[in-house]
């Protein structure tokens, strides 16, 4: 379990922590957004302790692709292990969602993990008109696996949930306040809070960032060090992009640093240096 998530958790955590919402809005709701377009693409190191063990991609593409008739972003993201770690914990994640450019919904799920001799692929279909997801499931010599879920209204699979924390407007967010909102994954609907801690400026590969903290509340676990263990801060600018992230383990430190970008919608605001 623990080789499995040296890479995975600190990548699904930013992407769990993205499932925000103030309250239950209508199935056909418009989400304004002014922090994200395509080609837009985030470059990460990923450290334990001291040692850099996988690189990580958040990516929307180019063209907007036409899912259930909506048009709809796909946003891409990537995983994989480097230097030792990649020979003893060889890791090639990819979870890939096709996001509504209105709602900011996902139409589309797509997951392909290789994770040392363990394969997976899934694939999420979601009828938001009907509330439900179809899943179709498969693992490396064994029959494809369907099934039909009933889910909320404006269910967020974990990639879409990401974009769609970058819509928030964290200005009419009290300190302290816990978000809640339902998302799938695995078969299952969950819930997902996320304490919102005000602001602060962290120091990234690219340069010190004012940036939003927001803390999500772990469930207990053998991985974890506490409800508390996580830490993500996106830039406080219009971009919202996740910069940094943080979490203790039980085995050590894990960090999430931002190190390059590409094509995002607005400037970067970089804290001067004195």
């Amino acid at each position: 379990m623990l080789r499995r998530w040296l890479l995975f958790t600190p990548v699904a955590v930013l992407l769990a922590s993205a499932l925000l919402s103030a309250r239950p809005e209508s199935t056909q709701r418009a989400i304004p957004n002014n922090s994200f377009a395509k080609g837009e693409t985030m470059y990460y190191k990923v450290h334990y302790g001291l040692v850099n063990a996988a690189d990580a991609t958040i990516e929307l593409s180019d063209e907007l692709h036409r899912v259930n008739e909506r048009p709809c972003y796909r946003a891409t993201v990537t995983g994989r292990t480097t230097g030792s770690f990649d020979f003893f914990l060889r890791v090639r994640d990819t979870w890939r969602s096709y996001i509504d450019t209105t709602s900011i919904l996902p139409q589309k799920f797509f997951r392909n993990i290789e994770e040392g001799n363990y394969r997976k692929k899934e694939t999420v279909d979601f009828d938001h008109e009907r509330d439900v997801a179809v899943v179709e499931t498969r693992k490396r010599d064994r029959e494809p696996r369907h099934g039909t879920y009933k889910v909320p209204d404006n269910i967020q699979d974990l990639v879409s949930g990401f974009y769609f924390l970058r819509t928030i407007n964290y200005d009419q967010r009290r300190i302290g306040e816990i978000i809640r909102v339902k998302g799938f994954f695995d078969d299952e609907v969950f819930d997902m809070d996320v304490i919102y801690r005000g602001r602060e400026t962290v120091s990234t590969k690219v340069g010190s960032i004012r940036a939003i903290k927001l803390v999500p509340r772990m469930p207990k676990n053998k991985l974890f060090s506490g409800e508390n263990a996580v830490t993500v801060y996106l830039s406080d600018d219009r971009n919202k992009i996740p910069v940094l992230i943080q979490a203790e383990l039980f085995v050590g430190a894990v960090k999430v640093d931002m190190y390059k970008y590409q094509g995002l919608k607005n400037k970067l605001s970089l804290v001067a240096k004195n």
